[in-house]
């Protein structure tokens, strides 16, 4: 089934995937998926955030691309060839004259081209005894929130470390995004404690879709990302959640009537006063 303009439903895929410093190997893995998508009917597939190439360290280790370059061109030839919406996680976009790097969410729409680029606003710098992590040193902020068209419904985008900042998803709320995506690599540690309250709660206080695909197994850092992928409905109740341990696609259908049944029924957003 292919989207139309005006839509009530929606088939979504994520792919939870272990992505590794290999891009040949992540790319074939990514298009495994995206043929297992197309037989399910999916016709929005999203990938978690740095599916092209996985790994911390240092800059140089960090393969930045443009969006013209390979990852985001071999997306959408399968985005086009298979006519699905892809959003493309993250990757590390470079950019002109600086050492610095964005990273970047990309949707592509069915017809093969780029119809929304988010960059990542919050950078996860930590120092303390059991971690050191400067995102910041290798990373550009990005500066503006996106608002991306699916068919009629509206996408706020995010990536991994934005989940934390609930003001950037009341700003979407209040553009009435019907979706949100947020791509990740959580690790293991704040996975366990946090992960599943944290995207239930961006569901229920936004009233929105909440499309959380993430990193599972270890990256190339020997870093352990916590999988259990997430699609979450308004209510905050949970369709479709991954395992901890496997690359596997996560498939939904989004009822856009139930989610204006749920905003009628408890319109706290219409009762916001701040």
């Amino acid at each position: 089934m292919l989207y139309t303009d005006e839509m009530n439903k929606l088939q979504v895929g994520l792919a939870q995937i272990n992505s590794t410093e290999d891009v040949d190997n992540n790319l074939e893995t990514c298009q495994r998926f995206v043929t297992e998508a197309k037989t399910k009917n999916v016709e929005f597939l999203l990938f978690p955030e740095v599916f092209n190439f996985r790994k911390t360290g240092k800059w140089s280790a960090l393969k930045p691309e443009s969006l013209d370059g390979r990852s985001i061109s071999t997306l959408k030839a399968w985005a086009k060839e298979a006519k699905l919406h892809i959003l493309a996680g993250s990757i590390c976009e470079s950019i002109p004259n600086s050492k610095k790097v964005y990273n970047t969410s990309v949707l592509i729409n069915p017809a093969g081209e780029i119809n929304a680029v988010y960059r990542k606003i919050h950078l996860f710098d930590i120092n303390h005894d059991e971690a050191k992590i400067q995102e910041s040193k290798w990373y550009e902020a990005g500066k503006d929130p996106v608002v991306a068209s699916i068919g009629d419904k509206q996408l706020g985008m995010s990536i991994c470390y934005d989940l934390r900042f609930p003001e950037l998803y009341r700003n979407y709320a209040k553009k009435g995004v019907e979706m949100i995506s947020i791509p990740s690599s959580f690790t293991k540690p704040t996975g366990e404690a946090h992960w599943e309250v944290l995207c239930r709660a961006r569901a229920i206080e936004n009233q929105a879709y909440v499309l959380a695909p993430n990193q599972v197994g270890k990256g190339a850092a020997g870093v352990e990302t916590y999988g259990n992928s997430l699609i979450i409905d308004p209510w905050g109740c949970i369709l479709a959640q991954g395992g901890g341990n496997t690359q596997e696609l996560l498939v939904s259908t989004l009822d856009f009537e139930k989610l204006e049944a749920i905003r009628n029924k408890l319109p706290s957003l219409r009762h916001r006063q701040l």
